[in-house]
């Protein structure tokens, strides 16, 4: 029975390592300097950890509101100090909405960006930026575009390029997805995911409640070594409410560098992502051990009836 024995403990060992890497706890931290929840402000009308501008509006039982559906706003929202982690994940709830009709815009951005707390042209802020801009932008300027909006947009700032605002970003997009986030009877929320020398990924929920989409992935993403997190946003002709509700900033514990032959979806809607990888791998897992627990017995039975193993 030594051949079986050992068969089980091979399948038992699979299964066990497959149960505790499912139930590995997280080793990620909140960072309470880098996160925002209501009522938003303090005793003295004052945030710790971040800086609020221009036409912002705190609403203590709801949301930070950058802009209101008024033309000619700019608001902001900045961290006071610099997010000095090399591995982090981003998540924030929003609402874009205002009036029904066609004209709305023009749109909110989400920055880590070496610059904080000045106003500017591109969503509320500064042109020239060094860091990363996410725009999640309502309205199209160009009309010329081969996808729709709302849309979601990367780019990736060096302090020279500038974004284009007739063209809506298309020189200096890094990646992109089409996105129907405004005004939703679900909550929206977005999920950026960074790994230092490895990847960029933000993901979307705008269709239903806890089911998350890629919207991109970027790999080879070099962010300068001090950025601080902002969200800003800014009405032209055209305006709308654009509220920040809340942000949970967590660092990441380091992983293996993924191979670098994804390509950043530009221009397309997000993909839904699945949760069904992991039990495929678990069923994989499960017959691999049985596999062999099977070939062992059978080598078992036969070496058996030779007669060469002795019985006790």
């Amino acid at each position: 029975m030594l051949f079986l024995k050992t068969g089980l403990l091979v399948l038992s060992a699979a299964l066990g390592l497959t149960a505790a890497q499912n139930n590995a706890p997280s080793s990620s931290i909140t960072l309470q300097t880098h996160s925002l929840y209501p009522p938003y402000i303090d005793d003295d009308l004052q945030n710790r950890w971040f800086d609020f501008g221009g036409d912002a509006i705190i609403n203590t039982n709801k949301h930070v509101r950058l802009t209101s559906n008024r033309p000619s706003q700019v608001g902001y929202l900045w961290s006071r100090l610099p997010l000095a982690t090399l591995n982090f994940e981003i998540e924030f709830e929003y609402n874009v909405d205002g009036p029904s009709g066609h004209l709305f815009g023009d749109g909110f951005a989400m920055w880590l960006a070496k610059e904080r707390a000045s106003t500017g042209p591109v969503f509320g802020s500064v042109n020239g930026f060094d860091g990363l801009g996410i725009f999640f932008d309502t309205y199209d300027n160009e009309r010329s575009h081969k996808h729709s909006f709302p849309y979601v947009q990367a780019m990736i700032g060096d302090g020279y390029k500038h974004y284009e605002n007739d063209k809506d970003g298309s020189s200096t997009e890094a990646a992109g997805c089409e996105a129907d986030f405004r005004g939703k009877t679900v909550v929206t929320k977005a999920r950026l995911t960074y790994y230092k020398n490895n990847y960029l990924r933000l993901e979307l929920q705008h269709e239903k409640e806890d089911e998350w989409t890629e919207c991109f992935k970027i790999h080879d993403v070099k962010l300068p070594d001090q950025v601080y997190l902002g969200f800003t946003a800014h009405t032209g002709e055209i305006s709308d409410n654009h509220d920040i509700i809340s942000v949970t900033t967590k660092t990441l514990p380091p992983i293996a560098i993924e191979p670098k032959h994804q390509i950043p979806q530009t221009g397309k809607k997000p993909k839904s992502s699945s949760g069904g990888g992991g039990f495929l791998w678990f069923l994989f897992k499960m017959v691999a051990a049985a596999g062999l627990v099977g070939v062992m017995f059978v080598a078992y039975r036969v070496y058996d009836k030779s007669g060469n193993m002795k019985r006790f």
